[in-house]
């Protein structure tokens, strides 16, 4: 091998002498890193991102990778042992964590991957967690950091039981008193992924201030991602706070029939209880005619009364839908049917009024 070196490379050939096993499999696993760094982001980051935000992945990723490769040339190639101070100690440092970081997110997306589930969101289908995805990713990414954390303590030198158990304390501390801040988060992602009832790309309704619709975008390890499928934006919710909500889950139906939905209406009590339900009949064979309509039409409209006012019957219709993503294009293209066909029947939807007349005494 030496003789081949000085053939192809003449004084140079020495440089690469000194280099080990271990040298070439860690300069060589960074090159391919970097030629692949694309192809391995793709995997690793299964979510849909901008392209630049991707590019900047790449780039951050590929420098890494470079500054890898000079430091570990440089601490073996050319710095004597007795200068190999705190400086390259803590480019090692990084280099250590920087790893540790890498192989969990390819650990986590080996378990996805084996133990999620395949789900349609947002329109596109992918590996979601699970959770046993999950758990598989926690426990490893603890067992990835207790390595990081000893081979750390060993490049620091702290060698001592008493001074790597005084690092290792510290840092035990650290994460006990700030456990309020990481853990109940961590733990009701846990609980929402082994529930079920509220997976990745499920449509739920979020009883807040203000209740709102949305597609549950992620689950990830500390919140949860929400598209708000009105104003079409996303919201992120904290794990613990998530499961403190009333959450509607739309899309897992109680009946094959689909999602039951209701419309209510306020009718005033001069019109007659037959013409008011031969007016929603006839909305309803208009929406039987339309092949983009998301109503089940096969299932008959269900029309009662649901309350008696004091200025107004209110109406309420029954009907069912399956594209629960599209729910609020489908009530407001109910309700315009309805209304138009009011108008053609001479019903007002406008809530009367009531007015209390009072005779003065005589």
């Amino acid at each position: 091998m030496s003789d081949l070196l000085n053939t192809l490379f003449g004084d140079y050939a020495v440089i690469f002498d000194r280099l080990g096993v271990i040298d070439y499999v860690v300069l060589s696993i960074n090159i391919i890193l970097m030629i692949y760094a694309r192809r391995i982001l793709t995997l690793i980051y299964h979510d849909k991102v901008s392209g630049s935000r991707s590019l900047n992945r790449v780039h951050v990723f590929r420098a890494l990778n470079l500054l890898i490769i000079l430091s570990f040339g440089y601490y073996h190639l050319y710095l004597p042992v007795s200068e190999r101070g705190f400086g390259l100690k803590f480019v090692s440092v990084f280099v250590v964590i920087y790893l540790g970081y890498l192989f969990a997110h390819i650990i986590g997306y080996v378990a996805r991957r084996k133990f999620g589930k395949m789900r349609e969101v947002n329109g596109v289908k992918k590996s979601v967690e699970t959770y046993n995805s999950r758990m598989l990713g926690l426990l490893s990414g603890i067992f990835i950091f207790i390595i990081v954390l000893i081979s750390i303590v060993q490049i620091l030198g702290f060698s001592g039981l008493l001074e790597a158990g005084g690092v290792i304390g510290f840092i035990g501390v650290f994460l006990a008193l700030t456990q309020n801040a990481w853990a109940p988060d961590i733990f009701s992602g846990l609980i929402i992924l082994n529930s079920g009832m509220a997976e990745e790309g499920d449509v739920v309704e979020i009883c807040d201030d203000t209740p709102y619709l949305g597609v549950v975008y992620k689950t990830k390890m500390f919140h949860t991602e929400i598209l708000n499928v009105v104003n079409n934006h996303r919201i992120m919710l904290k794990n613990s706070k998530f499961r403190e909500y009333t959450i509607h889950n739309l899309s897992k139906f109680a009946s094959a029939k689909g999602l039951r939905e209701k419309l209510n209406f306020k009718i005033g009590y001069d019109v007659e209880a037959n013409k008011v339900r031969a007016m929603f009949d006839e909305a309803f064979q208009a929406v039987k005619k339309d092949a983009d309509s998301s109503i089940e039409t096969q299932f008959e409209l269900d029309v009662r009364i649901n309350d008696t006012a004091d200025h107004a019957v209110d109406w309420v219709v029954y009907y069912y839908t399956k594209d629960v993503r599209n729910l609020i294009k489908t009530r407001q293209y109910f309700r315009e049917v309805i209304w138009a066909t009011a108008k053609k029947h001479g019903i007002a939807l406008a809530t009367p009024m009531t007015h209390s007349i009072i005779n003065p005494a005589t």
